[in-house]
Order: structure tokens, then sequence, then C-alpha cells
């Protein structure tokens, strides 16, 4: 009995396992095998591919050499500098692109599809013209007396217009489809409107807000044209590490630059793969708490 009760759960075993396998190589969907084969191979010609040369490029002097490349004290200010100032940017776009998200769906007032239409513009807008529109305001000629260029404060502010949209235009879309019932219904049991927002509001919007402020530090991280004029390219304090990696292009040190992109598209990448777990796992909470 028991050799005939192991060979079944072994048998059963082998179906699970077969079934398992066979749903994770069944392929559905409205596209098709052509289709997803045709993404797939998109995807590699536009993405993989280059990054692929890229990672083996940086390895051309062995980890030795990258390691050297990555940890250079000047690599390593550029980096810090850019980590802090990345962080910065996507903490202000998630408070104040909330709050324009809010506004734009809750409000109304004069001009509002203008204002919901220039959201949009540092997407479309060249961000060498950002950094020279900066500059002209908060340059050495400031007209209105304020110089941030070549320091910290300035970084934040061009990277915070050229990452704006991010935050705004990943919240828009919850709150228009909120449930304003249940809002209304907390309302009428004496919840005051922060109490609202927080206990009701805020847990749906948070997998979103995640998402937004998690683009926009992956755009600040690896941004350039914006910060290149009025950041000052000062080694340790307004350096990025995009303008390190083109002085290292510029010195004929493409093995350092490729190093360093490296790192920088792995930080970038753990960034956005940590925030998007957490942010799914704030909306399966969210859904099973309804």
């Amino acid at each position: 009995m028991t050799g005939t009760g192991t060979a079944a759960g072994q048998q059963t075993s082998r179906e699970t396992w077969g079934g398992r396998a066979r749903s994770w190589l069944r392929v559905t969907g409205s596209v098709g095998p052509l289709g997803i084969a045709v993404a797939v191979l998109w995807l590699s010609l536009i993405v993989l591919l280059p990054l692929a040369a890229l990672t083996f490029h940086s390895f051309d002097e062995g980890w030795a050499g990258f390691w050297d490349a990555v940890t250079a004290p000047a690599s390593l200010d550029s980096l810090r500098v850019t980590i802090l100032v990345s962080i910065a940017v996507a903490l202000i776009n998630v408070v104040m692109g909330t709050l324009v998200a809010w506004v734009l769906v809750r409000d109304e007032f004069p001009g509002k599809g203008i204002v919901n239409a220039l959201i949009d513009l540092p997407f479309a807008l060249p961000t060498i013209v950002a950094s020279i529109v900066l500059l002209s305001l908060y340059g050495p000629q400031s007209p209105i007396d304020v110089q941030l260029n070549a320091t910290q404060p300035g970084l934040i502010v061009a990277l915070t217009f050229v990452t704006l949209p991010f935050v705004v235009r990943s919240v828009q879309p919850v709150l228009i489809e909120a449930d304003r019932e249940v809002e209304q219904a907390a309302v009428s049991l004496g919840a005051d409107n922060w109490t609202t927002f927080r206990r009701i509001i805020l847990p749906s919007l948070t997998p979103a807000i995640i998402s937004g402020g998690g683009l926009a530090f992956a755009r600040a991280i690896g941004e350039y044209g914006s910060v290149v004029l009025i950041g000052g390219n000062i080694p340790g304090r307004t350096q990025m590490t995009s303008q390190y990696i083109q002085q290292q292009i510029e010195v004929d040190r493409p093995v350092n630059a490729a190093a360093v992109s490296v790192a920088l598209l792995a930080i970038s990448f753990l960034t956005l793969l940590v925030l998007r777990l957490f942010a799914d796992r704030i909306a399966r909470k969210e859904q099973a708490s309804r």
C-alpha cells in the first residue's frame, strides 16, 4: 500500500507540475502568438538589445574596470547629487502633482482647459529649451532677482518642471473614476474634509501616486537637457550623473561612461520595480477591503 500510495503521489505531483507548465505556456488574448512575437521582437530591438550591448561594453575592461569606474570619487559624487536631487523632485511632485490633479478634477474655474493642456507642455518642449528659460528667469540676469544658477535648488526647479506631468496624469484618472457617493456618505456621518480625504480618498490614490512619483524619480535621475545650463556642472555640488557620463565621453573614456550608465540604469530599474510591487500590494489590499 505504501508503494502504491507513493507512486500515486508522484503521479499526482507530475500531473500538477505538468498542468502548471501548460498553464504558464498557454497563450491567450486577442492578438495570438504572432502578435506576441512581434511585440517581443520590437521590444528586443528597441530596448533589450541596446541595453545588453551597453552592459557588455561596460565590462570591456573586466569586473575590476567596471567597479573602478563606478566607485571613482567623481562618479560617486555625481550619483549622490543625482539621487538626492531626484528624491527631492519626486517628493515635491507627489505633493504638488496630487494637488494639481485634485484641482483639475474637482474644481471648476475659467481657463481650466488651458491649464490642463499646459500640464503636458514639458513632454512636448525640448528640455534644453526649458534649461534656457529657467536660466533666463533664475540666472545671473534674473528679472525677479532670484539666483538659482549653479545650485541644487536650481536643479530641483528644472527637474520638477520636466517631471510635473507624471504624478498629475497618474492621479487624474483615479480621481475621475472615484465613487463620490462614498465620500458623501462619510461627510453625512460627520467626517470632516481631512478625515474623508485621509480615510476614503487617499488609500485609492496611493498606488497612482507611488507610480507617478516613481516615474518622476526615474526621469529625473537620467535627465540631461534641462540641467545642462542652469546646473553649472560643478563636480560634487551640481554635477548630475548624466553630465558626468557626457564628460567621460568627451575625455575618451567610453567604457567608464558605459559602466556608470549601467549603474544608473540599475538604480532606476530597481527603484521602479520596488515601487511597482509596493503599489500593487497596496492596490490589492484596497480591493480586498471593499
